[in-house]
């Protein structure tokens, strides 16, 4: 019989379903994995313009994480919006136990402009997400700011 991998995916919910945990389970689901998710906030988006955000309180993300490595276990894990500190370090120390390769996706801003990390988060991104990271995959204005440069070219880069 075939092993389905399973993955898990800690993000937003996009409420237009282009980004977010909609977008990593249809990910998973075209890849033939099985996808879980711990929502860390509710968005009201649609592909013009993110209107507002509700993050999930941190014990619930941390509760949504256990829940599913506990039972039905986590072959890897992707996370995506994580929006507050708070909700960085519960998430960081959920992590932090597993052994599994981690697929940071440092979400930052929507492509319209609006914020999707709080100011006082990115030192938490940076110090306590990052380093779980098997592979970070920033967009190119989120790798700028985590780099704290200017990248015009592959050489910048």
């Amino acid at each position: 019989m075939k092993r389905i991998a399973k993955a898990l995916t800690i993000a937003g919910s996009d409420s237009g379903g282009g980004a977010g945990i909609q977008a990593d389970l249809k990910t998973f689901a075209a890849l033939g994995v099985y996808g879980m998710s711990a929502i860390t906030a509710v968005t009201a988006q649609n592909t013009l313009s993110v209107t507002a955000v509700q993050p999930i309180d941190p014990q619930i993300v941390r509760g949504q994480i256990r829940a599913v490595v506990s039972d039905i276990g986590v072959d890897a894990v992707k996370t995506g919006m994580l929006y507050t500190r708070e909700i960085i370090e519960v998430v960081a120390d959920e992590l932090s136990q597993l052994k599994v390769p981690i697929v940071v996706d440092p979400v930052m801003v929507a492509k319209s402009g609006a914020k999707l990390l709080k100011d006082d988060a990115e030192e938490a991104l940076i110090k306590k997400i990052l380093p779980l990271a098997t592979i970070v995959t920033p967009n190119l204005p989120e790798a700028e700011k985590l780099a704290k440069m200017s990248i015009k070219s592959l050489e910048d880069a």
